[in-house]
């Protein structure tokens, strides 16, 4: 599925034999799931037991330390297996790997939430509204934080909150009004006034139930007014979100590779293996793909020698507009391999077709990247 000599650590190694042990499990269970857009609650659990969920918590916290390059090679691995556990997951893994690595929540707020992951917490941020849209373009969100004598009282709707009903903990960002900015709170899913809208009715991705996080007058503990917004830097942990689509476009060849192999209609002699449309179209998949997967997985190596002097946000960038522009190229190859059967439901194919432009809508939006790499080009920052 993946070039072998790119798989580069032990920590890569063990979990690709484990997810192979799954894979066809995932698989069955992925097209019920979508058409029922259902959480696959089994595959997080296993991942969860088998103790995935603690891959980017460092050791240091009783993880198991993975580097951003690591997360990223594993979570295409699983992306090709199923894209919306591989998603769901990888927002939980993002999350964990940003908050230890750039130390943002205070030392005793660390302590206490590595206990909870290892425990088996599952986290994603709560950041996006109806009415400011992606978060990376910096609306003020309309949830609000109001001091009180118990804590801080919020209120507000979050939408495209993934995973939302196996997290255990949100962090959710509010305008809070004593101190006239956004912060973040860390709020339990046990918490009095939250409440899920399940309202996810979407075309791709169905089965990450990212349905709408309802805060009514839901009382946070001082102590869990975790960040504020703190200075950018680069955050090499979301490319697990390029990553999970490589994943996708990855299982769309696949399956037009076998399925080139060995369909022979009466019209031909052979396969259609043999035809040279689909030999060009197969050798244009290939090439995309291996250039997507080099350049995400070179980024991601990248962060292995960051400093403050080594400038990989551009490539950060970057990764998810190539991946996702070439991904969506590859799947479309895919469908006009296999034909009209490529729109059967009970095929895999559409599906993917559907996925790959879901994450067309995960961050960074394409026309922000491309303006944020043009500004640095142009010493416009």
């Amino acid at each position: 599925m993946l070039d072998s000599f790119l798989i580069s650590s032990d920590i890569q190694r063990k979990w690709i034999e484990k997810f192979k042990t799954i894979e066809d499990t995932f698989k069955q269970r992925a097209a019920k799931e979508d058409i029922d857009s259902k959480f696959p609650f089994d595959n997080i659990k296993w991942l969860v037991e088998e103790g995935y969920s603690v891959l980017t918590l460092p050791k240091s916290y009783g993880g198991e330390g993975a580097t951003i390059e690591d997360m990223v090679v594993l979570q295409s691995y699983l992306g090709a297996i199923d894209g919306a556990t591989a998603l769901s997951i990888g927002w939980h893994l993002s999350v964990v790997g940003q908050l230890y690595q750039q130390h943002m929540w205070s030392q005793t707020m660390l302590d206490q939430f590595a206990k909870e992951v290892k425990n088996g917490a599952l986290v994603n941020r709560a950041v996006s509204e109806a009415d400011t849209g992606s978060p990376t373009r910096g609306g003020r969100p309309a949830t609000h934080a109001i001091k009180t004598k118990d804590g801080y009282k919020l209120n507000g709707v979050k939408t495209f909150t993934s995973m939302s009903k196996a997290l255990t903990h949100y962090i959710v960002a509010a305008f809070v009004e004593d101190i006239q900015e956004v912060g973040f709170f860390l709020i339990p899913r046990e918490s009095k006034g939250l409440e899920i809208a399940d309202n996810w009715n979407m075309l791709g991705m169905r089965a990450t139930e990212s349905h709408d996080l309802v805060l009514n007058d839901v009382i946070v503990p001082f102590e869990n007014f975790v960040e504020t917004k703190h200075k950018p830097q680069p955050n090499g942990w979301i490319l697990h979100i390029p990553s999970v689509y490589l994943g996708i476009a990855q299982a769309a060849r696949d399956y037009a590779i076998e399925f080139a192999k060995t369909h022979s209609p009466n019209s031909i002699d052979g396969t259609i293996a043999t035809l040279p449309t689909v030999q060009q179209n197969v050798g244009k998949m290939e090439s995309l793909l291996l250039s997507a997967r080099h350049f995400l997985w070179s980024t991601a190596r990248g962060y292995n020698q960051y400093n403050e002097t080594l400038n990989i946000w551009n490539e950060t960038s970057a990764s998810k507009i190539l991946v996702m522009n070439q991904g969506l190229e590859v799947v479309d190859l895919a469908m006009r391999i296999v034909g009209a059967k490529s729109l059967e439901m009970d095929r895999p194919l559409q599906r993917y077709y559907r996925n790959m432009r879901a994450g067309l809508h995960n961050p960074p939006m394409e026309d922000a990247a491309y303006m944020n790499i043009a500004k640095s080009i142009l010493d416009l920052m």
